[in-house]
């Protein structure tokens, strides 16, 4: 099954570090989020990308046109320009770098995929989230509902403590607890190539229109999920997974 990746926006709320390369390529720990969302697929047999590329794109290209020699050991003799691998780590995943168009918005970059995703059922995400989600619960349950889409629904934790109070009190001090706001759109999206039907031009943009129109029509369906998820939208957010990578227990690896 594919999995489609939107990896084309500028994410301009991360200022100096999307100046110069796609916000999808920003590093924690080392390795761009893009590379730590693959590895979440990857370690549920998910293993064929489609990357829908958009701003800065040759950076992406360039990233994956090196990816074996980035990942491995090397010697390299400066006389003759022969280069010898050591250890010889590969990830066994196929990666289709697809250009949609600098100036596409979500749902444009989807519709240019059609091709690409055929007459079956793929996975779609956005290249800044991650989250330890049982991708294959994820996929039963899609085909049990029976719907065009899934979206994950999450809670994300609230940015600040809650206070919790009674008659000026404080009775209660909660760090940044689970948001009561309601569920909200995740990503990890499983769908049916009929989606790309709801989908007008390169101008639509997925979260609206399109996924309007199947919530009225009862084909989008919404998986809770319970555990960690973690978007990437400012540097605070870089920095706090940078945290968390750093610790003894990521959140979301599950891979080995």
């Amino acid at each position: 099954m594919k999995v489609v990746i939107l990896v084309g926006g500028r994410g301009t709320r991360l200022g100096e570090e999307t100046v110069v390369k796609p916000k999808p390529m920003v590093e924690i720990g080392g390795k761009p989020i893009l590379w730590h969302i693959m590895q979440i697929y990857a370690a549920h047999h998910f293993q064929e990308f489609v990357l829908a590329l958009g701003y800065k794109g040759a950076i992406i290209k360039d990233y994956f046109l090196n990816f074996y020699s980035l990942n491995n050991d090397l010697s390299v003799d400066l006389r003759t320009g022969a280069v010898e691998v050591h250890q010889q780590h590969r990830e066994d995943w196929h990666v289709h770098l697809v250009d949609t168009g600098d100036q596409t918005l979500t749902g444009g970059r989807l519709k240019r995929l059609r091709e690409w995703v055929g007459n079956e059922t793929f996975m779609m995400t956005y290249g800044d989230g991650v989250a330890d989600i049982n991708l294959n619960d994820l996929l039963a349950f899609h085909r049990e509902q029976g719907r065009l889409a899934t979206v994950t629904a999450v809670r994300p934790p609230a940015r600040f403590g809650e206070l919790d109070l009674h008659d000026g009190t404080v009775v209660h001090v909660a760090e940044k607890p689970q948001t009561d706001l309601g569920w909200i759109n995740g990503g990890f999206f499983v769908l049916e190539p009929a989606v790309l039907e709801y989908i007008a031009d390169d101008q639509a943009v997925w979260e609206r229109e399109p996924m309007e129109a199947l919530a009225r029509q009862g084909q989008l369906v919404a998986y809770q999920h319970h555990g960690f998820w973690q978007c990437m939208d400012t540097v605070r957010d870089v920095r706090l997974l940078e945290e968390l990578w750093s610790s003894d227990d990521v959140p979301w690896k599950v891979w080995p």
